[in-house]
């Protein structure tokens, strides 16, 4: 049953939940989920456990790329470019709201206007449960990392960069 407290971006990623047969649920917090940190505080989870949607343009094409890191971890473009052969530019606010309908600070990893080839990070697979962003600053949905993979058709890659604290 849908959430009619759900905003509008919101409700298209529970829609997009149920249309495909998940049982994730779309919930709005009184906090900011914005960043890593502000989500996994207002969750109550480790910040590890919080799968962030990073847009970057694919330099040849113009399409958009989307990178789901684990919320510890900054991502390394060329390694992504050295492991598939896209080079990756940094997207603004108006291309990602442009070409996945959602704006910074609230891009879930599924429900875009258009097939996103997306790229995950392994250290997700680390927990057992983990969150994203459910199209606002403040919504966010539960899902295992088998999920993620599933629902986005992403691909695990060595994507992290390597600063030397493991």
């Amino acid at each position: 049953m849908m959430n009619k407290e759900l905003s509008n971006s919101s409700q298209r990623v529970q829609m997009f939940l149920i249309e495909n047969g998940y049982n994730c649920v779309v919930k709005e917090l009184p906090d900011s989920t914005r960043s890593a940190e502000e989500a996994a505080n207002a969750i109550g989870c480790e910040v590890a456990q919080i799968a962030k949607s990073l847009c970057f343009i694919d330099k040849a094409s113009g399409n958009p790329v989307l990178v789901i890191a684990s919320g510890i971890n900054r991502v390394n473009t060329k390694k992504i470019e050295d492991a598939t052969g896209i080079h990756l530019i940094k997207a603004d606010g108006k291309f990602v709201k442009e070409k996945l309908g959602f704006a910074i600070g609230g891009v879930p990893p599924i429900g875009h206007k258009e097939k996103v080839i997306t790229f995950l990070d392994p250290a997700l697979k680390d927990y057992e449960w983990i969150w994203a962003a459910a199209g606002t600053p403040f919504a966010v949905f539960q899902l295992k990392p088998s999920e993620l993979e599933k629902m986005t058709d992403g691909k695990f890659i060595d994507l992290k960069v390597d600063d030397g604290k493991n």
